[in-house]
């Protein structure tokens, strides 16, 4: 399975939306904290940065699937957006934590993570809109959680095959999972389905800026973004 839109679906919403982000989803495919992800060079401080991040955004996006999963149109939706909250809660988090605590990766510094301003702002757009716009419009500010994580972690895991001893390829092969890629696509025709005219712009709007989002997420963890201290 590819998760690169077919021919067959080029009038479709979600080919339009990809299409659409084709310039911020190269930035995404040039960052170097996936490049030094896939050759197993990334600085193990700077992978607990983000595992401290992304631990802290899977909540608010278990909160975002949540209550799209209460205000879908039908049971069959209902049920997938209410398992991805149960997975990104319960299942990615587990994994998140056993790799913190592994013995991997260097200690923390002792306090309780805080949200970056990156974390913070993707997780606000995500939880607001699934709260407070159209269904259609929060269901597309979701998808690129799972499409833009299926495409990288697809061409990291092609990557990081090649280094024997992978530090992080527990990580890399959770998101190269083919039941992960089974969802992308279920998510993609799920936005499909809800697509209206009237809320296309809209809609294009919300995937977008979280696509972006998922952009700024890796380089704020990459320079392991924080709060600037107050001023004196």
């Amino acid at each position: 399975m590819t998760t690169t839109p077919s021919s067959t679906a080029a009038a479709s919403f979600t080919a339009t939306a990809w299409e659409r982000t084709a310039a911020v989803r190269g930035a995404v495919e040039r960052c170097a904290f996936l490049a030094e992800l896939a050759d197993g060079t990334l600085a193990p401080a700077v992978f607990r940065h983000y595992l401290e991040q992304d631990a802290l955004y899977l909540q608010g996006y278990a909160r975002a699937l949540a209550l799209l999963a209460a205000r879908a149109p039908d049971a069959g939706a209902a049920g997938f957006w209410a398992r991805s909250a149960h997975g990104a809660a319960v299942v990615e988090a587990s994994l998140h934590g056993d790799l913190l605590d592994g013995g991997l990766l260097p200690p923390g510094d002792g306090g309780v993570p805080v949200a970056s301003p990156t974390t913070l702002g993707y997780v606000s757009h995500l939880v607001a809109t699934a709260a407070t716009a159209p269904y259609a419009v929060g269901a597309a500010a979701v998808l690129p959680c799972f499409w833009v994580y299926a495409d990288a972690g697809r061409r990291l895991a092609a990557r990081a095959g090649l280094v024997e001893g992978h530090p992080f390829a527990r990580w890399v092969a959770a998101y190269d999972d083919p039941a992960f890629h089974t969802a992308t696509a279920t998510a993609r025709d799920l936005v499909d389905a809800a697509a209206r005219p009237e809320l296309a712009e809209a809609m294009h709007e919300a995937f977008a800026v979280a696509t972006r989002y998922e952009w700024m997420f890796w380089e704020s963890a990459h320079r392991r973004e924080g709060w600037p201290p107050l001023g004196g």
